[in-house]
């Protein structure tokens, strides 16, 4: 099968030299079209890097479009250094072609008059660009047009501090997004300062730890009690499984969970695990890395649809494609050891719940 070249320094050019949101839409879907085309001819792990590479030019680029846009609305230049992050899986570098935003900014210094006029018109311009280049709005608001996660340095640092105090679900849920946090564009400085502050409250500090392992032993059942994998029973995916949260995010949270827990400052998944490997404490680690390609593989081969060259994805693997023996036989293995893993978290849990009493 023939397929067009990557060539990356010609990928990155055309993208950074997009001069307005609707250009670099068009680059997107040029360069979208060429990946798809290597979809199952290289790597996945090679294929993922494409992709991610080309999510963080996209978004370093708007990052320059909105800064020019401001300028022009009277704006001025940004009053002071920032970063752009993002979360989620732009943050874990495991984006597929058809992610939503997850994002937002830290701003350096205090936000305050003018300086917070500016950023707060910037994080909802930068937003609306994103979306016009072809990535929704996250459902969830995690985005940089959000006061939430969009914050000085010194509001991080303590909106950081008061999720690891809280210990509760919610506050805990937003410190496990916050976990996958990765620069992209600005100030790696601030961003560095950011990350240093998120590792250093995980030091003994089992209740926080605790609290982690307790939303991450939280999943999506996906084998009945004979091991056989559940599908979906009723709507438009009856007969399809749940690749994003039956396989793929199960996994995400385990690595998580264990890189936190020894200060891995990684965010990928699979860079998580090289890392916990070097530690030479845990079994199963390549077992877990098998698992992670299958869930990446069938997680970028969903179907999906296309609309105005974006595409767009329900993250279902379809019930006839599930009749493949080797996909089904990979899946069952990896679902099993999710299963085992789980129940020895689980253990775990209600060890530290004990001592924790």
């Amino acid at each position: 099968m023939e397929t067009a070249d990557w060539n990356e320094e010609e990928s990155y050019l055309s993208i950074v030299t997009a001069g307005s949101p609707q250009e670099l839409k068009a680059r997107r879907t040029a360069c979208q079209q060429v990946l798809l085309e290597q979809l199952n001819v290289i790597p996945v792990e090679e294929w993922m890097y494409r992709v991610n590479a080309m999510h963080d030019q996209l978004a370093r680029t708007a990052v320059h479009l909105c800064e020019a846009q401001m300028k022009e609305a009277g704006y001025g230049l940004p009053p002071c250094a920032y970063s752009f992050i993002v979360f989620g899986s732009a943050g874990r570098q495991e984006a597929t072609l058809w992610s939503d935003q997850d994002n937002g900014l830290i701003v350096e210094g205090e936000l305050e008059g003018d300086r917070g006029s500016y950023f707060e018109a910037f994080g909802n311009m930068l937003s609306d660009v994103l979306e016009a280049i072809g990535y929704e709005k996250c459902d969830g608001r995690v985005m940089c047009s959000e006061p939430l996660w969009r914050k000085s340095l010194a509001e991080w640092k303590h909106q950081l501090s008061d999720w690891m105090e809280q210990l509760e679900w919610e506050p805990v849920r937003y410190l496990i997004i916050a976990s996958d946090m990765r620069h992209v564009a600005g100030s790696e400085e601030l961003s560095a300062a950011w990350r240093e502050a998120l590792h250093a409250g995980f030091i003994d500090n089992s209740k926080l730890t605790t609290a982690v392992l307790r939303n991450t032993v939280r999943h999506k059942a996906t084998l009945n009690l004979l091991g056989q994998v559940l599908t979906e029973r009723f709507g438009d995916n009856a007969g399809g499984f749940d690749v994003k949260y039956g396989l793929y995010i199960p996994l995400v949270n385990i690595v998580r969970h264990l890189s936190l827990l020894h200060g891995i400052e990684e965010s990928s998944t699979l860079k998580r695990l090289e890392d916990l490997a070097e530690l030479n404490q845990y079994q199963h680690l390549e077992e877990i890395r098998r698992a992670v390609l299958t869930a990446l593989r069938m997680r970028v081969n969903t179907p999906y649809t296309v609309v105005d060259g974006l595409l767009a994805s329900s993250d279902y693997y379809p019930g006839d494609d599930l009749k493949n023996k080797r996909l089904r036989a990979e899946l069952r293995e990896s679902l099993l050891l999710i299963r085992r893993l789980h129940k020895a978290l689980q253990r775990q849990l209600r060890s530290a719940e004990r001592r924790q009493l």
